[in-house]
């Protein structure tokens, strides 16, 4: 993050959120030590540090090509970690995150 920004220890975090010509479902560590999100939908300066609280949350069931998950899956992950949709049709908006990110 550069440039002069604003930080609060409160405030709502705004998902998704636009950061450099990207959009953010969840919180990033984009170019900080620690986990942040912005709280407006397109940054401009306001942001705060993530709380477990904020992080995104895993919908279940979701669908998956041609099933549906009711938990973390490893299916077509290269490295076989587990991961989820944020949505529940993963086929349509192709929104995840990797399980236990935190």
């Amino acid at each position: 993050m550069e440039g002069a920004f604003l930080f609060s220890l409160d405030g709502k975090c705004f998902f998704p959120f636009y950061y450099k010509n990207r959009v953010f479902y969840d919180c990033i560590k984009f170019t900080a030590k620690h986990k942040w999100c912005s709280l407006n939908e397109t940054f401009n300066g306001y942001w705060k540090y993530c709380s477990e609280e904020d992080l995104a949350k895993c919908v279940f069931p979701f669908w998956y090509r041609r099933m549906i998950y009711w938990e973390c899956t490893d299916d077509s992950d290269g490295f076989g970690k587990k991961w989820c949709s944020l949505t529940q049709d993963y086929n349509k908006e192709k929104i995840w995150k990797y399980c236990d990110s935190w």
